[in-house]
């Protein structure tokens, strides 16, 4: 009986046990929803209070309760959202019905009124600044904040002319710029920026005036990024005034053609990037705007000696900054004739030791190629960065050489006067048995900072020759191309230039095997300690001198 009794006490226990769950379940399933009556509820309350705003002027006030239900929060931010979204209906409907509009004739009450109306209006747009700022509502925002900003447009100034709510925008752009929202700023680039030529125009004036505000010594890295995103969002200037797109509000003759001029609009995005240079940007800040200097930043410019300072002072820095300098200093010494003298000796200066490992190989190649390209260049110049590339060659990886090869095949095709480098053959019989019993002395003076004085012009390409002997088989192979006929015309450098240890040992392992290597037809099993004398083989080399030692 004692065991029937546990038995029967121990299952009553457990069957309480899901009793209890259930009835928890039960009552968080209440608690939701109750709070979802409370949001519908909540809802239902704010629709009456619009539709009474919409029906009668004497329903005004309900205007502040749906702004204290906006602005609160305290029924949660789906509430807060809808009342938003609610006055956004209120106030675009009463633009559109002039509601806020001062006309002649008008009664004093009834210009109390509109200034009223006004004042609300001007409350609602702080409210939506500030759900600018919040990530949860910000997308949410910037839709409505565009809507009301087209709908301004609608009331008139004295003269009866539409004029754009500068303001308004420049609240908006601060917003964006001073908090990092990817999402948002990205939506605004796209939806407006890019496709309306008035928002575009008013952008720039707007971010040109909170550059110029911003009194701190440095600028912080948000502002930075998202002024520079917003300014970077367009890869090169338009070229035409169908690229400048259509009006997003409806503007009065005179003033639509200020804004769909490119002159205008380039003086206005000059002005922008001005105020942000002028901000003393960190190293890494610089580097960002060097790299898109010459495509996205300097054909905006209708002044482009303004770039002059900041691209010197980059280019004098020395380092990754110099490389990422060359393409800005270069576009101004060619379509503004910047007179940069010691352009070519401070180009000389950034082939040392670090340039062919920098990441910015390839690209620097690249400039490389067009600085020496004017067949203009004394061969005395070209000769020395040809020569002090070759020496950099004999301590540079295999996916450096294997670039540079090919360079410097293609230059000499441009400039045939430095082939003297390749073909330079000793005559007499004193000055072979010179070189036989005390050796060359090359005439090249790699400590010389100035190409016009290296004397590279008169030695000659000896360290091609020897990489034809390195240890890697492609840089073995193209190395050979210096020593014979130049039959070819010119290499496509883009097939070199992208080149790395992992791209080379790849295209290695890629080829497929004509011959299989030979390998051991007994595979050992042991390899540092010696083999049980009972098998009979013999132990290898490394065993029998580590027992010697």
């Amino acid at each position: 009986m004692r065991n029937t009794r546990d038995d029967t006490s121990l299952k009553r226990k457990r069957a309480k046990v899901p009793e209890k769950a259930s009835k928890r379940t039960k009552a968080e399933s209440s608690d939701d929803d109750d709070d979802e009556q409370v949001v519908e509820d909540r809802q239902a309350e704010i629709l009456v209070l619009e539709d009474g705003i919409l029906k009668s002027k004497k329903n005004y006030n309900n205007i502040t309760v749906l702004l204290e239900l906006a602005s609160e929060q305290k029924d949660g931010l789906e509430v807060a959202l809808f009342a938003t979204v609610s006055l956004c209906r209120v106030f675009l409907r009463l633009l559109a019905s002039g509601s806020l509009s001062r006309r002649a004739g008008q009664s004093e009450r009834e210009t109390v009124v509109i200034q009223w109306l006004k004042g609300r209006l001007g409350d609602y747009k702080k409210l939506l600044i500030a759900a600018l700022n919040e990530e949860a509502s910000a997308s949410t925002a910037l839709t409505i904040s565009l809507r009301l900003l087209k709908a301004e447009t609608q009331i008139t100034s004295d003269k009866g002319e539409a004029a754009f709510p500068k303001v308004f925008l420049k609240d908006i752009v601060g917003a964006l710029v001073g908090k990092r929202f990817e999402d948002v700023q990205e939506e605004f680039c796209e939806k407006y920026l890019g496709e309306y030529a008035d928002i575009r125009f008013f952008t720039f004036e707007a971010l040109s005036d909170i550059l110029a505000n911003h009194h701190d010594s440095s600028i912080d890295s948000d502002l930075f990024n998202n002024v520079f995103d917003m300014l970077s969002y367009f890869d090169g200037a338009p070229t035409s005034i169908e690229d400048l797109g259509s009006l997003y509000v409806e503007l009065p003759k005179k003033k639509s053609q200020v804004i769909l001029s490119l002159y205008q609009q380039k003086k206005q995005c000059q002005s922008a990037w001005v105020g942000l240079l002028k901000l003393n940007p960190d190293r890494q800040q610089r580097k960002r705007l060097l790299e898109i200097m010459a495509e996205s930043i300097a054909p905006w410019f209708i002044q482009p000696e303004l770039l002059m300072d900041f691209l010197t002072d980059s280019y004098n820095a020395g380092g990754s900054l110099s490389l990422l300098a060359l393409s800005g200093v270069f576009y101004l010494i060619q379509s503004r004739n910047l007179d940069y003298p010691s352009f070519y000796p401070k180009l000389y200066s950034l082939l040392d030791a670090d340039i062919l490992h920098s990441k910015h190989r390839s690209r620097f190649l690249r400039l490389l190629d067009t600085f020496l390209g004017s067949t203009h260049l004394p061969a005395s110049l070209v000769a020395s960065f040809i020569k002090r590339l070759a020496r950099l060659c004999l301590n540079a990886p295999p996916s450096a050489i294997v670039a540079i090869i090919p360079w410097v095949y293609n230059l000499l095709k441009k400039h045939p006067m430095c082939t003297f480098l390749i073909h330079r053959v000793l005559r007499t019989p004193e000055a072979k048995a010179a070189v036989e019993s005390e050796g060359m002395k090359d005439p090249f003076n790699e400590e010389e900072k100035d190409p016009m004085q290296t004397h590279a012009i008169d030695s000659c390409l000896w360290e091609f020759v020897q990489l034809q002997s390195h240890y890697h088989p492609n840089v073995a192979t193209i190395a050979k191309i210096i020593s014979e006929q130049f039959t070819k015309q010119w290499y496509n450098m883009e097939d070199f230039l992208d080149h790395s240890y992992q791209s080379l040992v790849e295209a290695e392992l890629s080829k497929p095997v004509k011959k299989p290597p030979a390998v051991e037809f007994m595979i050992p099993q042991r390899i540092f300690l010696p083999n049980d004398p009972a098998s009979g083989v013999e132990d290898n080399v490394l065993v029998k001198l580590w027992q010697f030692v």
